[in-house]
């Protein structure tokens, strides 16, 4: 049996009240009120929230505080709370690994702590890792960028219904969504078209913060309910940029430089299931796109559209790895001047569109990975048979407003 939503609620809110933290509420007028992460509001507690459990920490590069120490470097030195594990996702705990790649099991350096790899891993085999760490509590505390494909809030969910399976106990610690939490928006996942860059269906840009989307998974989705807490943000408002939170920037990923790219990411991603370049090997990747044999025209055809928020310019650029490796090709640039009115799924569709008519020698990747990123074959085949953008937007609005009716259920903030 499911738990309510009113009983997760409650859980979430015992579980503030226990780290002795404030409620939650949105910042006051002119931003006044400054954002803590739930990590923040778990140290400000005591750690009571953890206190008398072995803790494992599910975390990469990201989990840091303020004045940029790694959380699992300061949870090790404090007496307050019993870190004993630590779980990698895809591009490794401290991060040296590339796309598609991990760590490895190890012992960490600086902490003496084992290394679980975590990546690729799930359910009953993720559990028995739980299990053979011998951890009571596992804490999550990974910044997301918004957006379906983006792996880590697949080892979210695959650690909760591992954490199910073992009979652990799950910690969120919430993070801002950096490109706003205002809306969902892009097509909805179809089940079987489910892997790593999309477990369930929910939308391509889900507008959520990861503590929410953990609510959400845990209604929704696990076959049944985990032992989950959350700690919320405080001082966040759903509008909030990555810049109003006063936070520093660490690249989730190699490939996810700043903010920028995220903000674009959600719509231009889905040119990893072309034969195009998404700027992977740049200084701007997901912001530059392009193959050889592009010219001029594309920008100039996507320009005409005129969709909010961006321009397109010209460019030419030589990835120094993955497609077109060391070859000077020519495309576009993304120069996103209004962050509030750009929509960057209409914008990846409206490129991919464009793209195809601009350029002879486009083609999707043979696997058909696009339809694994958009979540089913719509975007895909109305594309190939010339629908413009408005035609394959129109095509999973249905989808998506039944996906934003049971999202609103699981909103924090304001």
């Amino acid at each position: 049996m499911k738990l309510s939503r009113r009983s997760l609620l409650a859980t979430t809110t015992a579980a503030v009240a226990a780290s002795g933290a404030p409620a939650a509420a949105a910042p006051a007028a002119g931003g006044d009120r400054p954002l803590r992460t739930g990590f923040e509001r778990l140290a400000a507690g005591g750690y009571d929230l953890l206190d008398g459990d072995r803790v494992g920490i599910v975390t990469n590069p990201t989990g840091i505080t303020r004045d940029v120490r790694h959380i699992v470097d300061v949870m090790h030195a404090d007496d307050r709370v019993d870190v004993t594990a630590v779980f990698g996702p895809e591009h490794g705990f401290r991060g040296t690994a590339q796309a598609g790649g991990s760590e490895g099991r190890y012992d960490d350096p600086a902490t003496g702590l084992p290394v679980y790899d975590t990546y690729q891993k799930s359910g009953q085999p993720l559990a028995d890792i739980f299990t053979a760490s011998g951890v009571d509590t596992i804490v999550f505390d990974i910044q997301d960028v918004g957006a379906r494909f983006y792996t880590y809030i697949w080892t979210l969910y695959d650690c909760m219904e591992a954490a199910r399976l073992a009979g652990k106990r799950i910690v969120v610690l919430d993070r801002p969504n950096p490109v706003t939490g205002v809306s969902a928006e892009g097509p909805v996942l179809h089940k079987e078209f489910a892997t790593f860059v999309g477990r369930q269906p929910i939308s391509q840009a889900h507008g959520m913060t990861v503590a929410e989307l953990a609510l959400l998974f845990n209604e929704e989705f696990l076959t049944s309910p985990v032992s989950l807490d959350t700690v919320r943000l405080s001082g966040w408002r759903r509008s909030d940029f990555y810049d109003a939170s006063g936070l520093p920037w660490v690249p989730p990923s190699p490939n996810m430089p700043t903010p920028e790219t995220a903000l674009v990411y959600a719509g231009t991603c889905l040119f990893e299931g072309t034969n195009l370049s998404e700027g992977r090997g740049t200084t701007r990747p997901f912001e530059l796109l392009g193959a050889e044999g592009i010219d001029r025209g594309w920008a100039a055809a996507v320009s005409e559209l005129g969709l909010p928020g961006v321009h397109f310019r010209e460019a030419y650029f030589a990835p120094t790895f993955s497609k077109f490796q060391g070859r000077t090709i020519g495309g576009v640039q993304l120069h996103v001047h209004d962050r509030a009115a750009f929509d960057p799924v209409r914008t990846g569709i409206a490129l991919l569109i464009t793209a195809k008519r601009a350029w002879s020698g486009f083609a999707w990747r043979s696997d058909n990975w696009i339809d694994k990123l958009t979540g089913s074959t719509l975007v895909r085949t109305m594309i190939d048979a010339g629908a413009d953008t408005d035609d394959v937007v129109a095509g999973w609005e249905q989808e998506l407003a039944a996906f934003r009716r049971t999202r609103r259920q699981y909103l924090l903030y304001r």
